[in-house]
C-alpha cells in the first residue's frame, strides 16, 4: 500500500530536502527535485510510456505541477543521459519556463537539443564531462563517468552544506565495453574517501544476481542470426542505444548487407551520433529508406523502433501490415532489447504477429541478443563497499527492486535505520550525517494525450477502458413536465454490447414507469431525471447482461 500523505516540516536552514517525482515504484519518468536554502536542483526529468491500462495516452510525465510555483527557484536541471525515461520530460517542463539551465554530457545534450528544436524551445545549456566540478547557487557539483546502455552517461556528486550526495544515474560495470568507457570507480573511492552521506543508487537489476554480462557479448550474436537468414532482417532496439546499433552496423557490413533506419527518432538519434563520433559507420552501410527499393532482401537490415509494442511504432505497423517494410517467410526480426515491465503483452503480441506473417523472431528469451545496461546485485554490492555511504536512497526501480536494493547495502554494513526505501512523493531530509523520510505529498500521472497535457485524468482514463471492455448506452427520453407525461422515447442506442437491440425492448417501459412517477412527485429537474434514468437502465444491465457499460442518459424537457 502506498504511504499515506502527511505534510513535511518546514525546511529548515542548511537542511538538503529530497523529493522524487517519478521514477520510483515504476521504470520511468524519473525526476529527483533537491532543495536547499530556497534554491531547487532538478536531476532527471523523463517521460513513462503508457500500458494497457492507458488507452488513447502518448506518454506519463513526472508529477511536475507539484514545483510549478516554485520555477523561479530552479537553478539548473541536469540530465544523467539520453534515454527517454531521463529526458523526455524536459520539453513540458521548460514549456513552463524556457532559460532553466540544462547541464550534461555532449551527447545527452545533443539528444535534448533536438527534441526541444520540435517544441520550437531554444534551451540554454552547459556541457560538461566527468571530472568536471561546477557550482548553481547553492549545489556544487561534480561529474563521473559510468557505464550504460548509451554513451556518455554520467553521476553525479552534489555537495551542499548538509553533506555529499551521490546519484548514479543508470549505471552499469561493463569491463569490456564497446567505447571503451568504464564507470569510474576510482572517482567512487575518492568520494568514499572524502564521505558520502547520501548514496542514491539504480535498482532495476538489484534482485538480480551476479553481474550483468559484457555488450561485446551480444555482437556475435546479432552477426551469426544476420548470417544465417536467408531474407531481410529488421532489428527492432530503442532508438536511443547508439551500442546497439553500432553492432547492427558491425554485423550488416561484414555480412554485406546495407542498414536501412527506421523511425523518426530512429533517424534523428542516430545522425546525432554519428555527426558527434559516437557512432562509427562504414562506409556505404547506411541508405535512406526511399532509395533501398532495388536492394534485395538477402543484402539488407532495416533498424527500427518499436521493441516494446508501442502501436504507432514501426514493428507494429509492420505487424498489422501498415508499413511499406514487409515481413514474411524467410524474414527475421531480432527484438534487441529488453521488457519493460508492463509491456509484457504488447510484447507478446508483436511477437505472435511477426511470427503468424511466417517470419522468425529472436528475442532475448530465445537467444543472446541483448544485456542490461544496469548493474546487477554483485556489482551494486563492490559499490556499497568501495563508497561506504553512511546513508542509502535506492532510486529507479519497481518497489521489489528498491527492496533488494536496500537488502544489498544492508549487507554489507549501512544500518537499516539509515535505508531509506521512498516512493514518488516521498520527502527525505539529510541534516547532520542523518536522512530520513518527513513527509509524504501526493504524485498524481501526469498524461500526455496528443496536444492536451495534464487534462485527461484517471476518471477519463476508466471512462475509455469501460468503454473499450464494457460497451456504451445511450438513452433519449424527450418529457413534458407541466402534464406530466413522455413525449417520445425512450429511445436506446447501444455500441460494444453484443445482445441484439431488440433485448432493450423490456426495460423501455420501466424507464417510462420511472420517469412518469417521478414527475407525478414533482420532479422536474432535467439533471434529477437524468439520473433517474442512470440508475434505471444500471440495475438492469447489471442484472440482464452482466455488464457494467457505460450508460448515458438524455432527458429532454419540453
Amino acid at each position: 500500500m502506498p504511504n499515506p500523505p502527511y505534510a513535511p516540516p518546514a525546511l529548515e536552514k542548511g537542511t538538503l530536502r529530497i523529493t522524487p517525482l517519478g521514477g520510483l515504484g515504476e521504470v520511468g519518468r524519473n525526476m529527483t527535485v533537491y532543495e536547499i536554502d530556497g534554491k531547487l536542483l532538478i536531476v532527471d526529468c523523463g517521460v513513462l510510456f503508457p500500458e494497457v491500462q492507458h488507452p488513447g495516452i502518448d506518454l506519463i510525465l513526472p508529477d511536475i505541477s507539484k514545483i510549478e510555483d516554485r520555477l523561479g527557484d530552479v537553478v539548473a536541471i541536469v540530465l544523467t543521459h539520453g534515454h527517454e525515461d531521463h529526458i523526455g520530460g524536459v520539453p513540458y517542463l521548460l514549456k513552463r519556463r524556457e532559460d532553466i539551465p540544462i547541464i550534461g554530457s555532449k551527447l545527452t545534450l545533443a539528444f535534448i537539443s533536438a527534441k526541444l528544436k520540435e517544441h520550437r524551445i531554444k534551451p540554454v545549456t552547459r556541457e560538461v564531462a566527468e571530472g568536471d566540478r561546477v557550482q548553481y547557487g547553492p549545489f556544487d557539483l561534480e561529474f563521473i563517468a559510468v557505464n550504460h546502455s548509451i554513451p556518455d552517461a554520467l553521476a553525479v556528486a552534489i555537495r551542499t552544506e548538509a553533506g555529499l550526495v551521490i546519484g548514479t544515474g543508470d549505471f552499469k560495470m561493463d569491463q569490456l565495453p564497446l567505447d571503451g568507457r568504464i564507470t569510474d570507480l576510482r572517482a567512487f573511492a575518492r568520494l568514499g574517501e572524502e564521505g558520502v552521506d547520501l548514496f542514491m543508487t539504480d535498482s532495476t537489476n538489484a534482485d538480480v544476481p551476479g553481474f550483468t554480462q559484457s555488450e561485446k557479448n551480444i555482437g556475435p550474436v546479432i552477426e551469426q542470426v544476420i548470417a544465417k537468414t536467408q531474407g531481410k532482417v529488421v532489428v527492432a532496439s530503442f532508438s536511443s542505444h547508439v551500442h546497439r546499433v553500432q553492432q547492427v552496423l558491425d554485423a550488416a557490413h561484414a555480412n554485406g548487407r546495407r542498414v536501412v533506419l527506421l523511425g523518426r527518432s530512429m533517424v534523428r538519434n542516430m545522425k546525432i551520433a554519428a555527426d558527434l563520433g559516437y557512432l562509427n559507420v562504414p562506409d556505404g552501410v547506411i541508405v535512406d529508406l526511399k532509395k533501398s527499393g532495388d536492394i534485395p532482401d538477402h543484402r539488407i537490415v532495416y533498424m527500427s523502433t518499436g521493441s516494446q509494442g508501442e502501436p504507432m511504432a514501426v514493428l507494429s505497423r509492420m505487424v498489422n501490415r501498415e508499413h511499406q517494410v514487409e515481413v514474411g517467410d524467410g524474414d527475421t526480426v531480432i527484438l534487441a532489447s529488453s521488457l519493460i515491465p508492463g509491456n509484457e503483452t504488447s510484447v507478446y503480441r508483436i511477437i505472435d504477429g511477426l511470427m503468424k506473417l511466417g517470419a522468425n523472431v529472436v528475442h532475448k528469451g530465445n537467444a543472446k541478443v541483448h544485456v542490461s545496461g544496469h548493474a546487477s546485485a554483485g556489482e551494486l554490492l563492490y559499490c556499497y563497499n568501495i563508497v561506504r555511504p553512511k546513508n542509502v536512497m535506492p532510486i529507479h526501480g519497481e518497489y521489489r527492486m528498491l527492496v533488494a536494493n536496500a537488502a544489498l547495502a544492508i549487507e554489507t554494513g549501512v544500518p537499516q535505520n539509515r535505508t531509506v526505501i521512498a516512493e514518488n512523493g516521498t520527502v527525505v531530509d539529510l541534516a547532520d550525517g542523518v536522512a530520513r523520510a518527513v513527509g509524504q505529498i501526493d504524485i498524481d500521472f501526469i498524461y500526455v494525450d496528443g496536444k492536451s497535457v495534464g487534462r485527461v485524468t484517471d476518471d477519463d482514463l476508466r471512462d475509455r477502458r469501460t468503454l473499450a471492455e464494457e460497451g456504451f448506452i445511450s438513452i433519449i427520453t424527450v418529457v413534458e413536465t407541466s402534464l406530466p407525461q413522455i413525449v417520445s422515447g425512450p429511445e436506446i442506442h447501444a455500441k460494444g454490447v453484443a445482445e441484439d437491440q431488440k433485448v432493450f425492448d423490456s426495460i423501455k417501459p420501466q424507464i417510462a414507469d420511472a420517469l412518469e412517477k417521478a414527475m407525478q412527485d414533482g420532479m422536474t429537474d432535467h439533471h434529477q431525471l437524468q439520473q433517474i434514468v442512470r440508475r434505471t437502465v444500471g440495475r438492469w444491465v447489471g442484472t440482464k447482461l452482466r455488464r457494467k457499460a457505460m450508460i448515458v442518459p438524455v432527458v429532454v424537457v419540453v
